[in-house]
């Protein structure tokens, strides 16, 4: 292990979803505490669900469960109970700073123990609750979302943004101060090396176009609107990832492959031998999955909102799309299908506009933030 030079931590990182859910979130808390564990510090989890783990470097990390209820449509996802209070948890836990993943019902009880105590703490934006809460038509909408998030990042020392698309939006609705702090990207796992011709032959057996998608298959992904590009003659769509739109999206996109959940070598193989990735997602604080594709190779069709701006740039490494017309999605892609030139240099610039991205660089990045936070604020 690589000892951190100025000292090593115990940060107590709190995950409003983890193990066995399979999101974004918990992925990057994954790797989050494996790259901690590898520069020498002392991470510690603090989550609704999950077990004590060995992590990626070998590292024995410790989970710490709350009470946890079920949302009555995605009973496949734990998460915190509201009103609980950790000041007991964290005074036990003693960390030296904690880090809200994603903070909302347990985030809060977190940083508003983490205030009592005197522990700095650092929320990191990820998941557009405002959206969220407009989407599936929540009490109050987007702007009692927005005042629950002021109150959330507020009780927090610093925000961490994943995009500047994010960090504006933060910054337009009060909540501060914030710095940037994008995602990485697994450069063995995304790969253009990881085509796999008799597994695209397989998925597209006439030579199409190999269109695919990797999501939470959710409301809020619109994934509905990829319908009638999955139509489109000499294109073949593949729809990667599980959740409880699936059996609605298979009935409106009988065309479409749906490959479920994977994961590991399987889903780098499956990305890497796409010859487009599309994300019809307008809410995407960064969008993990587009990163990914572009590490593969393979250009994106993306929403031209939220964090997909700072990683597609229009006509080099991909394609925007504005508007929430799915036609207009489907003739671009119609338009790509007869034009391989223009998918092929896209394609040669996908991965060099993310190699630099890695897990390492953006970890020892937080890592940063931690440390500087751990001796700004007094205990």
């Amino acid at each position: 292990m690589l000892p951190d030079p100025v000292g090593p931590m115990r940060v107590a990182v709190v995950a409003e979803t983890f193990l066995p859910a399979v999101n974004g979130v918990v992925g990057s808390v994954l790797r989050l505490v494996d790259h901690l564990a590898v520069r020498g510090h002392d991470p510690v989890v603090v989550a609704p669900s999950g077990a004590d783990y060995e992590s990626r470097c070998g590292a024995r990390v410790q989970v710490v469960t709350v009470p946890a209820m079920r949302l009555p449509r995605y009973r496949q996802l734990a998460l915190a109970r509201p009103a609980g209070d950790l000041t007991a948890v964290l005074r036990r836990l003693a960390p030296d700073v904690v880090h809200l993943a994603s903070p909302a019902v347990l985030g809060l009880a977190a940083a508003r123990a983490a205030r009592t105590l005197g522990i700095p703490s650092i929320a990191v934006f990820q998941t557009d609750l405002a959206a969220y809460a407009q989407r599936y038509r929540l009490p109050g909408g987007a702007a009692a979302a927005w005042r629950y998030l002021r109150t959330v990042h507020g009780t927090a020392d610093l925000t961490l943004a994943p995009s500047s698309a994010s960090a504006a939006q933060l910054a337009r609705h009060g909540i501060g101060p914030v710095a940037l702090w994008p995602r990485g990207v697994d450069l063995e796992q995304f790969a253009p090396c990881r085509r796999d011709d008799g597994l695209r032959a397989a998925l597209a057996p006439g030579g199409e176009l190999l269109v695919g998608v990797v999501a939470r298959l959710a409301v809020e992904k619109r994934l509905e609107l990829l319908a009638p590009l999955s139509e489109l003659p000499g294109v073949q769509l593949v729809v990667v990832g599980d959740g409880p739109q699936r059996r609605a999206l298979t009935r409106e996109m009988p065309r479409a492959r749906f490959l479920g959940q994977l994961g590991g070598t399987e889903l780098g193989a499956v990305v890497a031998s796409l010859d487009l990735f599309v994300h019809p997602g307008a809410d995407e604080t960064f969008c993990q999955a587009v990163q990914e594709a572009l590490a593969a190779g393979v250009p994106a069709v993306v929403a031209a909102s939220g964090g997909p701006l700072d990683l597609v740039r229009h006509r080099e490494n991909g394609w925007l799309w504005a508007g929430d017309d799915p036609q207009v999605l489907a003739a671009t892609v119609a338009r790509l299908r007869v034009d391989p030139a223009a998918v092929r240099a896209a394609a040669a610039l996908a991965r060099p506009s993310v190699e630099s991205r890695t897990w390492g660089r953006v970890g020892d990045e937080l890592i940063g933030h931690l440390q500087r936070l751990r001796h700004a604020v007094p205990a």
